[in-house]
């Protein structure tokens, strides 16, 4: 049994690098890419994600300095939705999902649970699966210095001790190899798993798996409101959801989409919870309602399931993840139009104010896009609250002069952005 829980082995790369090896055949977490595996258009798209990452790496070091402990907010919230930097990553994982207390809570255990009473069919079940997980991972194969193997075995013996309820279930060797690379820790990874298990996902991986049914029921009901086409074709061939997204759902992403887009999602997932796999799967459906819509068979609805978490769109993590943590945005830029203000370029206005500046009819701010990536943007709409334009001088600690100022350019609050008042009317349907 492996003795002690640090994994020794260098975090893949740090957002602060100057670039990882993209041409390499082995990614940066030790998967093999496929042999059909497009590096011209992954080098295009990393080209521009390494400066948003290295960008967002100097301000979660900033936010973190001085080793305080995770705190729950509204900054915290916005900083997890643009991405947390690997080498933050695990810290912030075990903070927000309250793992980080159950462990300083219960020190000891985890190796308390590694030397407990044997269970025969607990290690059975384990030990089968294990050349199964990641076999195109070169870290999880037999032989490989460390093998990780032993690691994850560890982590999932531990939880079968401490969750008898649950024991072992296929696709929690997944989420604990996912927690392996990330964390480096054994007992990190093991708290992790407990609070996915136990807390955000209660009853996917019990014997009835009663939680995992629901939640894919109720995706079917959202995709019925909100794409009643989709829910319709499904329906006419009497396909249950079940077929084309428990994969989903029971291995959260992994070995479903990109690694990189998978961490961004469980970053998320940490720390708002269950909701943002619903999210996500929307976000999937609704980006591809045309392809899953030409499907004219049962074989081929599950194929288009299976084309949708392909290509660009999933790969470009960063444009995925605003996508579908921006739906406010998206429906007032749909209403509104390009035209509309967003409560970034609201917050320079404002700045500008303070400062005694009242030149802000110096278009083209006020001709941005509303999904434009601003770390300006406040508790307002990251809140996606109302407020009328009072509580907004009273929040920003403004003048209400200055709001009013904003009012005499032309300018007028809805839905938290200010647009012309020749946008203010909807457009025509």
């Amino acid at each position: 049994m492996f003795s002690g829980t640090l994994i020794s082995y260098r975090l893949p790369w740090k957002w602060t690098d100057r670039r990882p090896q993209l041409r390499d055949r082995i990614d940066p977490y030790g998967f093999e890419r496929p042999e059909d595996f497009d590096y011209a258009a992954y080098e295009e798209f990393f080209s521009t994600y390494l400066t948003i990452l290295t960008r967002r790496a100097i301000k979660w070091s900033r936010l973190l300095k001085g080793g305080a402990g995770v705190q729950k907010s509204v900054t915290l919230k916005r900083y997890i939705r643009k991405g947390v930097p690997l080498e933050h990553r695990a810290r912030v994982w075990m903070g927000v999902s309250g793992a980080q207390a159950q462990m300083d809570q219960n020190p000891g255990y985890y190796l308390h649970l590694l030397q407990g009473e044997k269970d025969d069919s607990l290690e059975e079940a384990i030990r089968t699966d294990m050349n199964r997980t990641f076999p195109d991972n070169v870290r999880f194969r037999k032989g490989s210095d460390p093998c990780l193997q032993r690691t994850l075995y560890n982590v999932l013996l531990a939880y079968g001790h401490h969750n008898r309820g649950v024991g072992y279930c296929q696709g929690m060797n997944f989420l604990a190899g996912y927690l392996i690379l990330v964390t480096r820790s054994e007992e990190e990874s093991f708290w992790l798993l407990d609070a996915l298990v136990g807390r955000i996902l209660p009853d996917y991986y019990s014997p009835s798996m009663l939680g995992l049914k629901t939640d894919q029921e109720v995706l079917g009901e959202l995709v019925r409101t909100k794409l009643p086409a989709v829910a319709a074709l499904m329906d006419s061939h009497g396909l249950l959801w079940t077929l084309v997204v428990s994969r989903w759902f029971i291995c959260l992403f992994v070995d479903v989409l990109p690694v990189e887009t998978v961490l961004r999602i469980w970053d998320c997932l940490f720390n708002e919870g269950s909701k943002i796999i619903f999210r996500v799967a929307l976000t999937l459906i609704k980006e591809h309602q045309a392809l899953i819509l030409e499907a004219t068979s049962v074989p081929d609805i599950c194929e288009k399931f299976k084309d949708i978490t392909r290509g660009s769109f999933v790969t470009e993590c960063h444009t995925f993840m605003r996508v579908k943590t921006q739906p406010k945005c998206r429906e007032i830029c749909a209403v509104y139009g390009e035209g509309a203000v967003t409560a970034g370029t609201r917050q320079k206005w404002f700045e500008k104010c303070r400062a005694g500046d009242f030149s802000l009819d110096e278009a083209p701010q006020s001709s941005r896009p509303v999904e434009v990536d601003s770390d300006q943007i406040e508790t307002l709409i990251v809140n996606s609250q109302c407020y009328t334009t009072w509580k907004i001088a009273d929040i920003l600690k403004i003048s209400k002069s200055n709001v009013n100022h904003l009012n005499q350019l032309g300018y007028v609050n809805c839905f938290d952005v200010w647009v012309p008042h020749k946008l203010s009317e909807k457009k025509p349907s």
